[in-house]
């Protein structure tokens, strides 16, 4: 009879485990799209010689959960011989919800071709979303051969 009470007991545990691991997993899986779906997405799209240096082509998308009135980025470009070149704050403008924006940077007295990398060092002006969270949704990504890390 005791066994039969310790059985009953330990499948029941089992079971209450079970339905644990089930409820956490649904919760997990609908956490992560909406954490996904508040991203603040900048892509470097193309590089190319200019007559005062180098044009910079970014594509940016706002999936936030609010539109930005108005963004500017701080980028640190590297060179070829992988020290800082320049640090520079470039203004996005506006980012509607859920539209892409092109926007371009014509980067006096700078060669595309001794562009190493590119870096997102802050947003020093992010006006709609609340205080950090432009930094926080921030994804990068790129197009070109010249890495973009945010």
């Amino acid at each position: 009879m005791l066994t039969k009470t310790i059985l009953a007991l330990a499948a029941s545990g089992l079971f209450a485990a079970a339905s644990s691991v089930s409820a956490f997993a649904q919760n997990a899986n609908a956490a992560a799209p909406a954490s996904a779906a508040h991203k603040l997405t900048v892509e470097l799209n193309a590089l190319a010689p200019s007559q005062k240096g180098c044009m910079m082509t970014f594509v940016a998308e706002n999936d936030m959960a609010t539109p930005i009135n108005k963004i500017s980025f701080e980028l640190a470009f590297f060179n070829d011989k992988n020290a800082v070149d320049r640090v520079t704050v470039l203004d996005f403008r506006d980012l509607p919800l859920g539209k892409k924006r092109v926007r371009q940077f014509d980067m006096p007295g700078l060669k595309c071709e001794t562009v190493s990398r590119i870096i997102i060092n802050d947003t020093p002006v992010c006006d709609g979303p609340a205080a950090g969270e432009c930094k926080a949704a921030l994804a990068t990504r790129s197009q070109t051969s010249v890495p973009f890390e945010g």
